[in-house]
């Protein structure tokens, strides 16, 4: 059995295993057809586990960051294990209310909503917000202030919870270069804002970044944030947000929960007044438990690398640019590992003509053959949250494993859907 990693720049030290044997893959493959998203839910009922454990701190909440997959059979495993939800925009809240979580168990976190986006949120009871600018403070208020009173009802679920409002923050020291947030000498203009408005900012979410596995970088700025936060006189909630990273390179630096919740959990309570803690985990959380079957359809070769072509393409991974390109590639086929004459410099290709669709360059992969299965790995997050329509293929199914039962979750697209609200 020989496993690769998808560049040969990787340093693992050792190589990754196929997540399953070999018959599961083929059976998967034989029912549902390829390519194919499988989520192994055991693997991610693990994963929320040693995260939950991680923080003993007692008010803690933790919130799943949506934005990195949407599905509804998956958002029920976060709300089975005691989770909320961490809206970014109003689909993330849209789904999460029709996987069965309560509006009060909704945090939205995102920047730019307009009126009707307010509103739309509003209808829905969602009531805690982690606003992101001044103007959006004034906005907020003003649509608060028109339908407070009107007796609009959630149009899924009425929350009696009181309105929570915080500021997201945006401190060049702590939170680097990033659009997000307000600044700290905005402060005081938004308590204005708030106050006139006739609502109280009671929360500061802080946003370290995106994909971030250096524990320290999390750490170091606990003290400083919660020095921040103490400058709001109706402060009673940190949102410590998310953007905890996932090691996609095997062997690489992997964020230490375990770590940074004893110091966060520490400074807390350290505090002279109960404060509630929400963390919003999102790749960290869902990345590792799916992977991406695809067949091969092609093998050419030119001068002594070899070229194989796969029935998916990059269109289903995340966008390079904004979330990475590297994933760990696997094989099944009957070649020793340790054997690394039989391993080829193999780039492993979409089945578009798109110049860049590419899903991995300068794999070490033996000999391929048509119809051999490829495994990619650690595309639970921003895989088919992601995932579009370029060059116009259709979006693959998505399987929920448990052991070796499987369920659709999703069903494959066929080529209808890319006449859906086209009007002639």
């Amino acid at each position: 059995m020989v496993t690769t990693p998808s560049q040969i720049q990787s340093s693992s030290p050792s190589l990754p295993l196929p997540p399953f044997p070999l018959p599961l893959a083929q059976e998967l493959l034989s029912t549902y057809g390829s390519p194919l998203y499988v989520y192994q839910s055991d693997r991610l009922h693990q994963t929320i586990s040693q995260i939950t454990r991680a923080i003993p701190y007692p008010r803690t909440q933790f919130q799943f960051a949506s934005v990195t997959n949407g599905n509804l059979a998956l958002l029920r495993i976060f709300h089975e294990a005691g989770w909320g939800l961490h809206a970014n925009t109003p689909g993330d809240a849209y789904l999460g209310l029709h996987a069965g979580f309560h509006p009060d168990q909704i945090v939205y976190s995102g920047s730019n909503l307009n009126r009707t986006d307010m509103e739309q949120l509003l209808n829905w009871s969602i009531n805690t917000f982690n606003l992101d600018s001044l103007s959006q403070l004034q906005l907020f208020g003003e649509v608060y202030g028109e339908m407070r009173g009107k007796g609009k009802k959630g149009e899924i679920r009425e929350s009696k919870a009181p309105l929570c409002v915080g500021l997201r923050l945006n401190d060049p020291t702590l939170t680097g270069d990033s659009r997000i947030g307000v600044r700290r000498e905005e402060f005081p203009e938004a308590i204005a804002i708030a106050h006139r408005a006739g609502l109280r900012l009671t929360g500061l979410h802080f946003y370290r970044g995106t994909g971030t596995n250096a524990t320290k970088a999390f750490i170091q700025v606990i003290e400083p944030v919660l020095a921040i936060a103490q400058t709001l006189p109706d402060w009673e909630y940190l949102d410590f947000g998310g953007g905890f990273g996932y090691p996609y390179h095997g062997g690489g630096v992997a964020f230490n929960w375990e770590e940074f919740g004893a110091e966060l959990s520490y400074c807390l309570n350290q505090l002279k007044r109960p404060i509630r803690l929400v963390i919003e985990p999102g790749r960290a959380a869902i990345a590792g438990c799916a992977v991406l079957l695809t067949q091969v359809v092609s093998v050419k070769w030119q001068n002594k690398k070899q070229i194989v072509g796969t029935d998916t393409t990059v269109a289903n991974l995340s966008v390079p640019a904004v979330h990475g390109g590297y994933r760990e590639i696997v094989t099944w086929p009957e070649v020793e590992a340790s054997n690394p004459d039989s391993l080829i410099p193999t780039d492993v290709c979409g089945n578009t003509t798109y110049s860049r669709d590419y899903l991995g360059k300068n794999c070490q992969l033996p000999a391929l053959q048509m119809g051999d299965i490829l495994a990619i790995l650690d595309v639970g997050a921003y895989g088919y949250a992601m995932a579009s329509h370029f060059l116009h293929r259709p979006r693959p199914a998505e399987v929920l494993l448990k052991k070796r039962s499987h369920r659709l979750i999703r069903k494959r697209e066929d080529y209808s859907v890319l006449l859906n609200n086209q009007v002639l």
